[in-house]
């Protein structure tokens, strides 16, 4: 009776997240009720709920607490660089006048920020970039288009460029060196693709506008974005050298951010550029969706309703690339957080060892498969409303351009992954 309660609430609270906009309800207030509701159900229904649930409950919320802590983290250190103007140092790397030749230095500038950063803050400083750069709405449109798919792109090749990567990595399924080998060369061909379709649509120049400095520079911003990159950048190396969590790197990241910028601003007592301020801007909403979706799929696994639908998924879908590869797909329409939240709850470390192909491909697809739609990504849906695209619109002109490339990055990484085993 509990498990067709959970399916039922779970189907609904979803469907609720989705239709965000239409409902007018914020996705992370949903998420938090779901989450709530489906382990009161849970200890409703169990026979001795304090021996059983709430060990379990404590166990999945240690995991959880480790993604949220490294997300904190992260976004802290992102934020006080962008509070720097840190990031005008990117806009400054962007000096052509041809329309062709601006559109690879833009998707490749946020190819590899994403990389470092999440494809969410990168495509919101490069849309801001372009807004200051091209003049002409329907060229800033497919400009800030390809942000999105370059963003997702870039992102899922490393353990931080993705949340979604950030989880599989913070959960142990893949390790930071092998995923950034595994995954570069695909990343780049799902990127590749439609940027060399749109740059046989292009001719001319681009239309000049002239740039509007409206950001007034801020003392030591080039020094706060080095330290912020290199901050980003050593929680890998931070990892593989003292084989401590992830959100320990992170932490100590911040923390040295937060001293040397105490230290620079000490005469100054700028309080806006120090991290005390910084803080109170970081998107908590986000954070709290997140602790609601992994509350709320603990519970299913806790349930073992995902290793009943494993189960079924072996026995409808044998190949598991099918499997993965829809996932991506699927990706587009629905969160990709919940859904690889799922998987690794379906799928143990026992049967998928670390570094499996399964999770490679998880990685891959959930990350570049939401460039499919634009609501199928946080950094699709953040450019939708600042530059005003129409789902029908980015539909009809860079979805088609946008499969061929998943289709074609996942073809690369199953090539790749034939010959090297």
């Amino acid at each position: 009776m509990s498990n067709i309660i959970l399916v039922i609430l779970f189907i609904t609270g979803y469907a609720a997240i989705a239709l965000e906009h239409p409902l007018r309800v914020n996705k992370t207030a949903t998420a938090l009720l779901l989450a709530v509701i489906s382990w009161v159900v849970l200890i409703m229904f169990q026979s001795e709920a304090t021996n059983g649930i709430l060990p379990e409950l404590s166990h999945h919320l240690s995991s959880i607490s480790e993604i949220i802590f490294f997300l904190m983290g992260a976004m802290a250190i992102v934020e006080l660089v962008d509070t720097h103007r840190g990031f005008r140092v990117v806009s400054n790397l962007v000096r052509t006048k041809n329309k062709v030749s601006l559109l690879w230095i833009i998707c490749f500038i946020t190819f590899f920020l994403s990389a470092i950063l999440d494809n969410l803050t990168t495509s919101i400083v490069m849309v801001s970039i372009l807004r200051k750069i091209i003049g002409d709405k329907k060229d800033r449109m497919l400009f800030a288009s390809m942000v999105i798919v370059a963003a997702n792109a870039g992102g899922a090749w490393t353990p931080i460029g993705d949340v979604t990567t950030t989880m599989l990595w913070i959960s142990g399924r893949i390790s930071a060196g092998n995923i950034m080998v595994a995954l570069f060369i695909p990343s780049l061909v799902s990127l590749l693709l439609p940027l060399i379709y749109f740059s046989f649509q292009m001719s001319g120049e681009k239309n000049v506008e002239t740039e509007k400095n409206d950001e007034a520079a801020q003392p030591y911003s080039a020094l706060v974005f080095i330290f912020g990159i290199l901050s980003l950048v050593s929680v890998p190396v931070f990892k593989q050298m003292t084989h401590l969590p992830p959100y320990m790197g992170i932490l100590l990241g911040l923390s040295v951010m937060w001293v040397i910028t105490e230290i620079l601003h000490s005469k100054t007592k700028r309080k806006d550029l120090q991290v005390t301020s910084v803080l109170s801007k970081i998107d908590l909403s986000s954070i709290l969706f997140f602790v609601g979706i992994l509350l709320t799929v603990a519970a299913l696994q806790t349930a073992g309703l995902l290793e009943h639908a494993a189960a079924w998924l072996n026995t409808a879908i044998p190949n598991k690339d099918i499997v993965v590869a829809l996932l991506g797909v699927s990706s587009s329409v629905i969160d990709n957080v919940p859904l690889v939240a799922a998987t690794i709850g379906m799928y143990p470390l026992e049967l998928f060892h670390v570094d499996h192909k399964m999770w490679e491909m998880i990685a891959f697809c959930a990350g570049t498969g939401g460039s499919l739609l634009i609501i199928g990504s946080a950094a699709g849906v953040v450019v939708m409303g600042m530059e005003d695209i129409s789902f029908g619109w980015y539909l009809k002109k860079i979805t088609l351009p946008v499969v061929i490339g998943y289709l074609a990055g996942v073809i690369c990484y199953l090539g790749i992954y034939t010959l090297l085993n």
